[in-house]
């Protein structure tokens, strides 16, 4: 995770205008305190401040190419960057780092502004890319706005690309959220959507092919474990409830032994005597996690209302209740050591865990306020984990709405997922409802159905 600052097609030279882009770019150093890096040539420039998890050692950004005419910032992670990087090396490229994010660099020389058409790139991410042979360039964010991004039109007619809107505020004559799932091309100049959900509300609702458990759960497992690349030590996010549950307990049965800590270390926080804490210890002592419990008061939640409000852009009522706990979480998170952490973020959305869904009359009217709710995520949930944790540079990743998984879920019949007789979320919790994994646990001390 990363803040990106770009600045394309000034009037004035790059070199005129590169301490303006330093010192804005500086509003960002949050996202990525661990390094900063600028491109500065003609009329364009782009800065990266990096959060390193991938590679730390060798990925600093910009990423050029082996010819050193394109130039690429990203923020994000790619999660199939090993099948893209052995298939491009056969092809004959050389990487000079082992970043993950280096791989769009010959995808995008290999099918140009038709990358995210052609290439399968998997991950979060929102990413820009110049090209000097064609003075061209793109601007990509992921299928379902996980990473922010915005963009906005200087006053010279330049076009301008940050993480975030303070980035852009004092110097853009209007500015803009960038879509989920969309690209920009300099050559066009049009965004265009290059993520086509297959899960879009269909009038003529057809149910279809029942899911079976043990498919959701394999699915599942499989995005949780690839959310795990790191080099660098991570944790998860756990509040006792059956989302970062299952999160966690899937990491802890398949911890990579040779992660830069043996042991899964989990986080909570919450009012004194809150109900969470209670719930993720239990959790958090059943799997064995190394857990770290932290409290604050209702007057460092006020107090802190101000700094949550400036770092994830909002003032709506919700997202900032909801970011306070996050803000100070990620501080003591940071504290640690820990610079990412898997979060359940999603999973409500797409398998209908608010109450208000006992009230669904049909399957149909049930699919259709899924998809409403999940193609506002980048406006709330998604807009709350990234800033409110990257405030202190800690990469929150969401596996529910990894995009394989996202639109497998979508996909299920919403008669699963109805639940006016039968418990919010049944479909998922029947995935995990394992009863002899629950009595063969590390902690046979306390045998709790946590799910």
């Amino acid at each position: 995770m990363c803040g990106i600052l770009a600045l394309l097609g000034l009037k004035d030279t790059a070199e005129n205008w590169r301490k303006v882009a330093i010192e804005t770019s500086k509003l960002l150093r949050h996202r990525g305190p661990d390094w900063s890096g600028v491109y500065c040539k003609g009329h364009n420039i782009l800065c990266h401040e990096r959060l390193g998890i991938v590679s730390p050692e060798s990925g600093n950004q910009p990423l050029y190419s082996q010819d050193g005419t394109v130039v690429l910032i990203v923020n994000g992670e790619i999660y199939n960057y090993q099948q893209h990087r052995k298939a491009l090396i056969e092809d004959g490229f050389k990487f000079g780092s082992k970043s993950d994010c280096e791989v769009l660099i010959p995808l995008y020389e290999k099918y140009g502004a038709e990358i995210m058409k052609h290439a399968d790139i998997l991950g979060m991410f929102s990413f820009v890319l110049y090209d000097e042979k064609t003075d061209s360039f793109i601007a990509v964010r992921d299928h379902i706005g996980i990473i922010p991004l915005y963009m906005g039109y200087g006053k010279d007619g330049s076009v301008w690309f940050a993480s975030e809107m303070k980035a852009l505020q004092n110097h853009c004559a209007t500015f803009k959220c960038f879509p989920p799932g969309s690209i920009y091309s300099s050559k066009t100049g049009k965004i265009e959507t290059w993520y086509q959900p297959k899960w879009k509300i269909d009038k003529n609702f057809v149910p279809k092919t029942p899911t079976t458990v043990q498919e959701l759960r394999k699915r599942f497992e499989a995005s949780v474990h690839s959310h795990c690349m790191s080099d660098v030590p991570y944790g998860v996010l756990l509040s006792g409830g059956l989302d970062s549950s299952l999160v966690a307990s899937i990491m802890a049965r398949h911890l990579d032994p040779k992660s830069p800590w043996p042991r899964l270390h989990s986080f909570s926080i919450g009012l004194r005597g809150s109900p969470d804490l209670k719930n993720a210890r239990l959790v958090a002592n059943h799997l064995g996690t190394v857990h770290h419990e932290y409290t604050f008061t209702v007057q460092e939640g006020l107090d802190a209302i101000p700094d949550v409000i400036y770092h994830i852009e909002s003032y709506d009522v919700t997202s900032i209740r909801a970011s306070t706990p996050m803000y100070l979480m990620s501080r003591k998170i940071r504290a640690t050591g820990v610079k990412m952490v898997l979060s359940g973020e999603g999973a409500d959305e797409m398998f209908a865990g608010y109450l208000y869904f006992h009230k669904a009359p049909d399957a149909g009217e049930m699919q259709g306020e899924l998809v409403r709710k999940v193609s506002q995520l980048h406006l709330y949930d998604c807009l709350r984990a990234n800033k409110s944790m990257m405030a202190w540079s800690v990469e929150a990743r969401v596996p529910f709405l990894d995009r394989a998984f996202l639109d497998f879920a979508m996909n299920i019949d919403p008669n699963q997922k109805m639940c006016n007789k039968r418990i919010e979320k049944h479909v998922l919790r029947n995935a995990f409802d394992n009863k002899k994994e629950v009595e063969s646990s590390p902690a046979k001390k306390k045998k709790i159905k946590f799910w």
